[in-house]
């Protein structure tokens, strides 16, 4: 099973609700798999640490283009859906924009002439880490400057293991990191906040969701912070509130010192363990 624990705004408690459950689950015994898909910021070994097993970059493919060997035909530019290739046949003049590439392979298709060859560019990295005997953490980590983490995202995802409870900690926002994560998942637990800006990012993601056919429920994070408007919302839409996290100094303190909530408060390890069940029950219904 693969839960993607999504936001569609940053700061909701999506890495605070992603390794709870996961240290939980494993808590109880159930072996499992923590993705941290926020690649542009990875940070869910500050919470989790673990023995490092594996570190993979991640090889984009980028075209060079020798033109001594192009005709200046023009059909890689025409084949080029993302605009990377800078084209002026009158001034025989042709270069890629690497930035631009999305390593589709169009332009070597295109060319008939032998004129392009492809270099290897590192983009991110992959690393495995060993947490205990029946858990796992795999982050996936761009580099600085890269245009997209999905490639990365993609290869963390491919890590893990079918047989094991695998939980994505996604990257906010609805844009490609977030589809990257959540097609890939079994159910996504949206985390939001009982505030305007939680609820207006809340409905966007349960539209996405909705769109690309993913079953889905609400943590509202910070109970008690806002208004009542999130739970209104979510009765007119009929969608299930899962949990609720009540805005707690405790519980803030707990979190910013590096610290798991479910190592601290046995009640909350036993409320996690109750929201993964529950998911999978509505999985199996």
């Amino acid at each position: 099973m693969k839960i993607a624990v999504a936001s569609g705004k940053g700061g909701t408690g999506k890495t605070f609700v992603s390794t709870n459950l996961f240290w939980a689950a494993q808590k109880k015994g159930i072996t499992a798999t923590l993705v941290d898909c926020d690649a542009e910021e990875p940070n869910d070994a500050e919470f989790i640490p673990g023995y490092i097993l594996n570190n993979q970059k991640v090889i984009q493919y980028i075209p060079v283009i020798d033109a001594q060997k192009c005709t200046f035909c023009g059909k890689c530019f025409d084949y080029c859906n993302y605009n990377a290739i800078i084209y002026l046949p009158d001034n025989k003049f042709i270069s890629v924009v690497e930035d631009l590439c999305h390593d589709c392979g169009a332009c070597t298709v295109a060319c008939k002439s032998g004129a392009i060859t492809l270099k290897d560019k590192t983009i991110g990295a992959v690393r495995s880490m060993y947490v205990s005997i029946p858990a796992d953490l795999i982050e996936a980590k761009t580099e600085v400057g890269v245009y997209s983490p999905v490639p990365v995202i993609k290869k963390a995802i491919k890590q893990t293991k079918a047989e094991t409870l695998t939980i994505l900690d996604a990257p906010p926002g609805i844009s490609c990191p977030f589809i990257a994560t959540v097609e890939k998942a079994d159910y996504v637990v949206l985390v939001t906040e009982p505030t305007p800006f939680g609820l207006n990012d809340l409905k966007l993601s349960a539209e996405t969701l909705k769109e690309i056919g993913k079953p889905f429920g609400v943590v509202v994070n910070r109970a008690g912070l806002g208004n009542d408007a999130v739970y209104k919302w979510l009765n007119e839409e009929h969608i299930t509130l899962l949990m609720e996290i009540p805005f707690d100094k405790e519980i803030a303190r707990i979190y910013s010192e590096g610290k798991l909530l479910v190592d601290q408060d046995q009640i909350y390890r036993e409320k996690f363990i109750i929201l993964l069940r529950t998911i999978e029950d509505k999985l199996t219904k």
